[in-house]
């Protein structure tokens, strides 16, 4: 893969050990939804590989829909003020909802996202995230579902960018500045 001038990529975790992963944490999702109405939010736009990775490995029938927030602007560090740029399209109130999302890393974004949702009447909300940085964790958030614990480190590739470069890398990589 080439990289921006003064980067390179180093593999964190393979495509092949994502993708397990993917499969198991659809397993449990499928077992604990069973004869449930799931709705899949997935938060734009980092977890959209990991989103239609994960419904195809639901078996049962799931809706999805998204939302975008932002708290990062173009920086990469959380400003803490999270504002939501793209709304859902249809409403949750009295459904099962399953937030998927890329990474939880301060999680002052997920824990505005899970309290706007219960708000608006969903039965329920839980989290689903591909990677969890917990060393960083300002607010306590429920992380129901989590693929991988990761250290503190700017990571990209499976839907994961930095200034929207390396969504497409199949590993999740952490970026190493020379």
């Amino acid at each position: 893969m080439q990289t921006a001038q003064g980067e390179r990529l180093e593999v964190l975790l393979p495509a092949r050990e994502i993708h397990a992963r993917v499969q198991r944490l659809g397993q449990r999702i499928t077992h604990d939804y069973e004869n449930k109405e799931l709705v899949l939010i997935g938060i734009l736009k980092g977890s959209f590989i990991f989103i239609a990775d994960l419904a195809r490995a639901i078996d049962l029938p799931v809706h999805v829909d998204f939302m975008a927030v932002s708290s990062y602007g173009s920086s990469t560090k959380s400003s803490g003020v999270v504002r939501i740029v793209k709304d859902l399209d249809n409403s949750v109130e009295g459904r099962h909802v399953l937030v998927v999302e890329d990474i939880v890393d301060t999680g002052l974004t997920l824990n505005y996202i899970y309290g706007h949702l219960k708000a608006r009447g969903a039965m329920s909300v839980k989290i689903c995230t591909l990677l969890d940085k917990v060393s960083r964790r300002q607010v306590a958030v429920p992380v129901h579902y989590k693929g991988f614990d990761i250290p503190d480190a700017f990571v990209v590739g499976y839907g994961l960018d930095v200034e929207e470069r390396y969504r497409n890398v199949a590993d999740v990589c952490q970026v190493v500045r020379d």
